[in-house]
């Protein structure tokens, strides 16, 4: 053993930490909007209220808080926190455009210095660095968290990722220090309750027990890959998080899942 390479903790003991932020809220403003993909939007966030934003879990969410219409309560939507660069004190935040909604509605019309409101996060589950392989699986509303993972991972890390996307122009590249393995399968938008792609791909993976799983996505697909990894795959439970990120047919709901 080389005695400088972390020691990875025991597949029975949860590799993970909870901590806790102020909560505060903070008006923004648009800097800057890219398309990156047919299927995914980018936007920049920029403030003086930015500054002391902390974020160190790469699925934190922040939530966005859009005026609702005639007076009414603002809509609240989640987004993972995609880069802080503390330098220019800019966020980056990722839109999957994805069944419309007011979020989306807002992120396709945005322009430079429209005013945005945040709040968050509320805190952060914290993968300690021990942690030297990862299973990364999702659709394209977890691509912002799992592009963050995978750029914020340091050398002598091996990622998998299995991600399904609408079409082959959806595919992202990642700059990392980390050995990635990446899978992507297609399926169109209206397919996206269906987990078949994503479990025929997954059964070609071998997962060792020391390898932390996460998995998010459409509550239905997640349910279905959460059973074959936990149930017929026995991976431990201490070294999964899986989360249900939207469900079909339900506007502003997710699932969570006790692991």
């Amino acid at each position: 053993m080389n005695l400088h390479e972390p020691v990875a903790a025991s597949p029975a003991t949860a590799p993970t930490r909870r901590v806790r932020h102020e909560l505060r809220r903070r008006q923004l403003s648009v800097v800057s909007t890219e398309r990156l993909s047919p299927a995914m939007l980018r936007i920049v966030l920029g403030g003086e209220e930015l500054r002391g934003f902390t974020s160190l879990g790469a699925d934190d969410h922040v939530k966005i808080f859009l005026p609702g219409e005639d007076g009414a309560e603002a809509e609240r939507r989640d987004y993972t926190p995609r880069h802080y660069d503390a330098r220019r004190n800019e966020l980056t935040l990722d839109f999957a455009v994805h069944e419309a909604g007011p979020a989306t509605a807002w992120a396709l019309s945005a322009k430079v210095g429209d005013a945005l409101t945040i709040g968050g996060p509320r805190g952060s589950l914290v993968i300690e660095e021990s942690v030297r392989r990862f299973l990364l699986i999702g659709d394209e509303t977890a691509l912002p968290a799992i592009g963050r993972r995978i750029e914020e991972a340091g050398p002598g890390v091996s990622i998998v990722s299995l991600v399904a996307v609408p079409e082959p122009a959806d595919k992202q590249n990642f700059e990392t220090a980390a050995d990635l393995h990446a899978h992507w399968v297609h399926r169109p938008l209206e397919r996206a309750d269906d987990p078949e792609a994503l479990l025929a791909a997954l059964r070609t993976i071998e997962i060792e027990p020391d390898c932390f799983v996460w998995i998010a996505a459409e509550a239905s697909v997640v349910r279905a890959l959460r059973s074959v990894l936990l149930e017929e795959r026995a991976h431990p439970k201490t070294w999964f998080k899986a989360s249900g990120y939207w469900v079909r047919g339900k506007a502003d709901t997710t699932e969570k899942f006790e692991d």
